[in-house]
């Protein structure tokens, strides 16, 4: 009997111990958690060598490339999309493949890059600065970091913790930045706020000749079915932004991950589509406005490459699912001359890069 109730204590002080470190990790993550303020002005690193401003009717490029923080190689599956892995496969891996996707950027001559899923010092990526060797592949141009990751260290799941993650969304520019600004898009309230990112997108100033701005808007919205009343709330947001600048005068150009089917109607009810996937309600946005794959005819944007890859498994050509998240939407004074998907069989992401060609028109 003794035994019984020596067993029977061990056991009560152990799940009491339990107890006491769940119930410190649920207010260390309450503590830690918040949200980097609204209307954030932006530093502005200079080091682009033009001294020239933009001008009407010349043509000009931009890029927008989510480079999954360095972990996705082909054979790379994400937890959070219902694969394996947690964290990259080992610094070595992070370093190469961030420089390769960087590399890949430059190959294209750029005058405007946005690179989204940046980290700059998280565990998932072994702690590499990835912003920083983006700097060192993409010398001369102007750059703008907007953090939008500064999580708490999470122990989930249980056999790799995410840790903590410190990333954001970085551009770069040919020509000279005035300045930049960070705007909080609504987000999870709920729970699930502990594992998404504090979501944003920047708006960066770039002088025109003629007294006017190119305003680059980069962006990486809600992923992973979040409610329609989020998604609605970002686009709202988004677009009253985009529609005051143009009101103003000014070009408007918006890049990045969007999380939405970019290629599906408004309309599509297909079930060969994952239930993560929407379309992108292309309705809501304000007039004068567009994306840049929608000057190219029905034919012509079906042909695009598929942008995403989903990270449930590794990447297995005509069996993993695909869909195009990325791209860019631009106001009725911009003419987008030419637009591609780049295809790289996603060697050094979950997305392939988006190039688009265009000209300020007015």
């Amino acid at each position: 009997m003794k035994i019984v109730k020596k067993v029977l204590k061990t056991i009560g002080v152990l799940l009491g111990f339990i107890v006491v470190i769940v119930l410190g990790y649920i207010i260390y993550l309450y503590a830690s958690y918040h949200r980097i303020e609204d209307n954030k002005s932006l530093s502005v690193e200079s080091h682009t060598e033009t001294k020239q401003t933009l001008t009407t009717g010349k043509q000009y490029s931009a890029i927008t490339y989510n480079i999954g923080f360095g972990a996705y190689t082909p054979d790379f599956s994400f937890f959070m999309d219902g694969g394996k892995s947690s964290w990259a496969k080992s610094k070595k891996s992070v370093l190469k493949t961030v420089k390769n996707a960087g590399n890949l950027t430059k190959s294209y001559d750029p005058d405007f890059a946005l690179i989204e899923e940046v980290d700059l010092n998280s565990t998932r990526s072994y702690h590499v600065n990835e912003y920083s060797i983006l700097k060192k592949c993409l010398k001369n141009y102007d750059t703008v970091f907007a953090q939008n990751y500064d999580s708490a260290f999470l122990f989930y799941p249980f056999t790799q913790p995410h840790g903590s993650s410190k990333a954001g969304l970085a551009l770069f520019s040919r020509y000279p930045i005035k300045d930049s600004l960070r705007r909080s898009l609504p987000i999870s309230t709920s729970y699930n706020k502990f594992f998404d990112l504090d979501r944003c997108y920047s708006i960066s100033r770039i002088p025109v000749d003629n007294g006017k701005y190119l305003v680059i808007f980069q962006l990486h919205m809600s992923a992973y079915g979040n409610s329609d009343k989020i998604r609605k709330g970002q686009i709202r947001m988004l677009s009253a932004d985009m529609k005051k600048e143009y009101e103003a005068g000014n070009y408007v150009l918006c890049g990045g991950d969007f999380n939405h089917d970019l290629k599906a109607a408004e309309d599509d009810d297909s079930t060969d589509r994952e239930s993560w996937a929407y379309p992108f309600p292309r309705s809501e946005l304000p007039e004068h406005f567009s994306f840049g794959m929608d000057q190219l005819s029905e034919q012509e944007k079906q042909d695009l490459w598929d942008s995403a890859r989903n990270a449930d498994m590794e990447y297995v050509p005509g069996e993993t699912y695909t869909v195009t998240l990325d791209g860019f939407i631009i106001s009725d004074n911009i003419e987008c001359v030419s637009y591609e998907d780049i295809n790289t069989g996603y060697t050094y992401s979950d997305h392939d890069p988006v190039y688009m060609k265009f000209k300020l028109t007015q």
